[in-house]
C-alpha cells in the first residue's frame, strides 16, 4: 500500500510539472515529486518487525538496513540546495524579463 501511495504522489508531482505554467508552481511540483522518490526509496529498505542496526539485543536476524536512510537524507540536504537556489534564480528572472510564466518568457527570450 506504501508503495502504491508513493507512487501515485510521483505521478501527480510529474502530472503538476509537465501542466504548470509557472516557474514557482514547477519549482513545488518538482519538491513533491522528490519527496514521493524519497519515501519510495525508504519503503524499498523497510522490513516489516526490523530491529534497529544501532543497538541491537546480539542478534542478526531482521535488521534494517542503514544505508538507504542515510542515502536519503543526503537526497533531502541536496534536494533543498538545489530548491533554493532555484527560487532565487526564479527571482533574477521575475526582476529581468517582469513575469514567471514559461510561455511569457519563450515569447521574450525569442
Amino acid at each position: 500500500m506504501n508503495l502504491l501511495l508513493s507512487f501515485i504522489i510521483v505521478l501527480i508531482g510529474i502530472y503538476g510539472l509537465v501542466t504548470s505554467r509557472n516557474i514557482i508552481k514547477s519549482i513545488v511540483c518538482l519538491n513533491i515529486t522528490q519527496t514521493a522518490v524519497i519515501l519510495l526509496f525508504l519503503n524499498f529498505g523497510n522490513i516489516n518487525n526490523g530491529s534497529i542496526p544501532i543497538i541491537s539485543d546480539g542478534t542478526l536476524e531482521n535488521i534494517v538496513d542503514p544505508l538507504p536512510q542515510a542515502l536519503m537524507i543526503t537526497a533531502i540536504v541536496i534536494g533543498a540546495s538545489i530548491t533554493a537556489l532555484s527560487l532565487m534564480v526564479s527571482i533574477k528572472i521575475f526582476h529581468y524579463y517582469g513575469t514567471l510564466s514559461w510561455e511569457k518568457l519563450l515569447e521574450r527570450k525569442g
